[in-house]
């Protein structure tokens, strides 16, 4: 190795040559009472040593390096006039523990400046970014507990959990500015751009719980257990929103509910998708970040736009009053699967259960539903109910499922979705809710507190959608800006 390296290199990093020539010193040496494992085991240590050596060098090596300035000045336009060379900070990085030593500007009763953190955009806290990024992937995959473990075996560094619950924060930081700033490529005018919401309940602590939801734990009748008709009032609604391009794919109610299985058609598949999922910002909030990601994609309105959702009126409000203030029309489909499981309930008021026949009449009431004939089904739910003589008890799903239908009947216009192409069922966001929130946030045990349930789930939604990197490198550029770039006047940062 020696003979490769200048004579400068070899004074700067003598140090990590040595470590690597004593690595191949004992790789020379006779190993045959070894095992591979225990090679590669020693070499795994050793070798993290190495990088962690040779990283300290070309801090020291930095460090030799810089020039002294005259002075520095901050935003205020107060003066550094005085250089303290050799001041330390330490660093723990994915190779280890290291020390950074730069020049330090000094005021009397003003706070120091370093130039060169700046250079090196070194964060705040004393963990790099590499190891926020890697606590950020690991922490979304698991318990903090599990992130902790995968990270020290990773890198042989300790982490502790307030300190990964931390990072995983800073590391969520930019997730809204990245996107509100974000380009998307351009579809042709011929597909559909669809957008569904939903939610998905999350354990809280209780101080993380909304005012409602604690009002109505705390006014339990019982300490010890719940009285007959309470819940446990321990969630707090995480709010899902997805946003997906779709190619249509025309079909008839037969195609969605035929005789047999082998003649249906296969429905529009989504691509593109995009999720964003939230616990501290209400619906009303998710899905304006919904329309804002569609307005990205599609900001002249020339593709149509749908909306689907489980029946939800809080979100139906919110979606009619976003396409009014975007000027776009937006037809909204209730998921049909949602509207089925009415008309089964329904069906238990006129048959035994586990009778077969009441499959024959739900399948030939939803293939009604799905030819546009929701009222026509409502009436015969109801006339069926009067015609058997059920007292109000007795026929209370019955007219539960009349009354869904007549109400959301302007949202079950499945003839003219199908012969658009357009999806009739909300698995996107059904799928997003499990992976996003229930995969993560409902393991055994865990109680979250909002701003790490937020973090969490934000990032959970950016990996997701495959944008890690390419945000990573926002993100970067982001935390100059607020820990280095604003200290100094005009925003403007030595260089050395």
């Amino acid at each position: 190795m020696q003979e490769y390296a200048s004579a400068s290199v070899q004074d700067g990093f003598a140090a990590s040559i040595s470590t690597f020539s004593a690595i191949l010193d004992w790789l020379g040496q006779d190993q045959n009472a070894m095992t591979h494992a225990e090679i590669e085991d020693r070499l795994d240590l050793d070798g993290r040593a190495l990088l962690r050596q040779m990283y300290q060098d070309r801090l020291d090596v930095c460090a030799e390096r810089e020039r002294r300035l005259n002075e520095v000045v901050d935003a205020g336009g107060a003066r550094r006039g005085t250089a303290e060379p050799g001041r330390e900070r330490a660093l723990v990085t994915v190779f280890g523990g290291v020390m950074v030593a730069r020049i330090a500007y000094r005021a009397r009763d003003l706070p120091d400046l370093h130039p060169a953190d700046a250079v090196l955009n070194l964060p705040v806290e004393t963990h790099s970014h590499g190891l926020r990024r890697l606590a950020a992937i690991e922490a979304t995959r698991g318990s903090y507990t599990d992130a902790a473990t995968a990270i020290a075996r990773t890198t042989g560094v300790t982490i502790g959990k307030r300190q990964l619950e931390a990072l995983t924060a800073r590391a969520a930081t930019d997730i809204a500015g990245f996107y509100a700033t974000r380009t998307v490529a351009a579809c042709p005018d011929t597909t559909v751009l669809a957008m569904t919401y939903d939610g998905k309940g999350v354990v809280m602590r209780p101080d993380a719980l909304r005012p409602g939801t604690a009002k109505a734990r705390a006014s339990r009748k019982l300490t010890g257990r719940l009285s007959r008709g309470e819940k446990r009032c321990r969630k707090r609604m995480a709010e899902v929103a997805a946003v997906y391009d779709l190619t249509p794919v025309p079909r008839t109610a037969a195609d969605i509910m035929p005789d047999q299985r082998d003649q249906t058609r296969p429905a529009p598949s989504a691509h593109a998708k995009w999720l964003t999922a939230s616990v501290t910002d209400d619906a009303a909030t998710v899905i304006a970040a919904g329309f804002a990601e569609a307005t990205r994609r599609d900001p002249d309105h020339h593709r149509p736009w749908i909306a689907l959702v489980d029946g939800n009126t809080h979100q139906i409000e919110r979606i009619h009053a976003e396409a009014r203030d975007h000027h776009v029309t937006v037809p909204i489909l209730i998921d049909f699967v949602h509207v089925v499981e009415y008309l089964w309930k329904a069906a238990w008021c006129f048959h035994a259960e586990g009778d077969r026949t009441a499959e024959t009449w739900v399948r030939g009431h939803a293939r009604q539903i799905l030819h546009g004939r929701a009222g026509i089904v409502a009436a015969a739910i109801r006339r069926k109910a009067t015609y058997h003589g059920l007292d109000p008890g007795q026929r209370k799903a019955a007219d539960t499922a009349a009354a869904y239908l007549l109400a959301k009947k302007p949202y079950l216009d499945y003839p003219t979705a199908l012969a658009a192409g357009w999806p009739i069922a909300t698995g996107v966001i059904e799928g997003a809710c499990r992976y996003l929130v229930k995969d993560r946030m409902d393991i055994t045990g865990a109680r979250w507190g909002l701003d790490g349930a937020e973090s969490v789930l934000r990032l959970r939604a950016l990996i997701a959608n495959g944008d890690l990197d390419e945000y990573w490198e926002y993100h970067l550029k982001q935390e100059h800006q607020r820990i280095h770039t604003t200290r100094y006047l005009d925003g403007l940062t030595p260089t050395r």
